[in-house]
């Protein structure tokens, strides 16, 4: 999507959301102690994108304006996409992702950052992507990245394909027809969905991994969209922040020879295995994660959520109000809040020390 196209609108109506968050986030934070109060930081900023992390978020912000009552922090769940566009056009001063920006958004301006000056991602959220499933008389289902892929692309169309029984000999499957939901909107989350499926299943799913779903069927709006659908909807299959995946049925991935259901323990450990991007600058954390994997300790269908930010900020005061709040929920307190809040993987400590290093450069 081009940021642009949508025009005024659209920036009205991000700004409308921020508004809102920010009341919300307000309302759940605890009373300023008398630490808090010594804070000298002051100042708004207001951030957008995953709607993955949006618990994080909001735990954080809550956690932040806390200690710094000063401070105003608005997060709008707008999806990776948007959140990307809205801080490269300027009207953010951060974006959270799904998805490092690509080469191309690399090499364009970013209006919110000095002259000359370019953005990085920085790790700061891991958590497993959940297969969730909602069919009548079916609670759990083991399903391998060929056979998810296929279904996804609309190859299979029904529960009790044989392909589905041969891995699930003991499950009584329906002859239900799949509804498999996707996001509708630009999504980090379906770029990391695509990216597991063009890696893990290379022979039947050909699309490049994108944030837009590359096939028809029912989409559905952010990661409450979809989970909502899912829930709601008939034979029904998606996916989606396990975070948000509340009481839904999930599926186990074969990964190597076994069935591996998802744990914040076996995405840290993918996560742990995985190299960064290579050629790309040196203080940007963008992560190559290791879909093919098979060691059954490792759970393959990832996400990592970046904060995005300027190396430099055409406004200073900005530049060290993002450095503070990045800073802390890159933290190990920061990343221990949205554990409890969201049963997120908190960053290893290596990770977490490269985070604070490029934290430390940002002005």
């Amino acid at each position: 999507m081009n940021f642009k196209r949508f025009g005024r609108p659209a920036v009205i109506a991000i700004a409308a959301g921020l508004a809102l968050s920010s009341c919300a986030a307000n309302e759940g934070a605890a009373p300023a102690s008398d630490e808090a109060s010594a804070s000298t930081l002051t100042g708004t900023l207001n951030g957008a994108g995953a709607s993955s992390m949006d618990a994080a978020q909001q735990a954080w912000i809550a956690g932040f304006q806390t200690a710094n009552p000063a401070v105003t922090i608005n997060y709008e769940p707008s999806g990776s996409g948007g959140g990307r566009e809205a801080f490269i056009a300027g009207g953010t001063d951060f974006a959270g992702s799904d998805s490092y920006m690509s080469a191309d958004e690399l090499a364009g301006t970013f209006k919110s950052c000095a002259p000359d000056s370019k953005a990085v991602d920085l790790p700061v959220y891991i958590s497993p992507i959940a297969v969730i499933f909602n069919v009548d008389g079916l609670t759990d289902l083991n399903i391998d990245a060929d056979t998810l892929a296929k279904i996804f692309s609309g190859a299979i169309t029904s529960w009790d394909d044989a392909a589905i029984a041969k891995l699930n000999p003991d499950a009584s499957l329906p002859a239900t027809a799949i509804a498999a939901v996707h996001r509708s909107d630009d999504s980090g989350t379906t770029k990391n969905f695509t990216d597991y499926l063009g890696k893990a299943a290379s022979d039947v799913w050909t699309e490049k991994a994108s944030d837009t779903f590359p096939f028809p069927g029912e989409g559905a709006k952010g990661t409450s969209g979809v989970v909502d659908a899912v829930t709601n909807g008939v034979g029904t299959i998606g996916y989606a922040d396990a975070s948000q995946a509340g009481k839904l049925s999930t599926a186990k991935l074969m990964v190597g020879t076994d069935f591996v259901a998802y744990t914040p323990e076996a995405a840290a450990e993918v996560v742990a295995g995985s190299p960064l991007v290579p050629d790309r600058a040196a203080d940007d954390l963008a992560l190559d994660l290791n879909r093919k994997t098979t060691n059954p300790a490792e759970y393959p269908l990832v996400l990592v959520s970046y904060a995005i930010v300027c190396n430099e900020y055409a406004d200073p005061a900005k530049g060290e109000l993002v450095k503070a709040y990045i800073e802390y929920i890159a933290s190990a307190a920061g990343q221990t809040v949205a554990e409890g809040a969201a049963g997120v993987a908190p960053l290893t400590s290596e990770l977490e020390t490269k985070v604070a290093a490029v934290l430390a450069t940002v002005k």
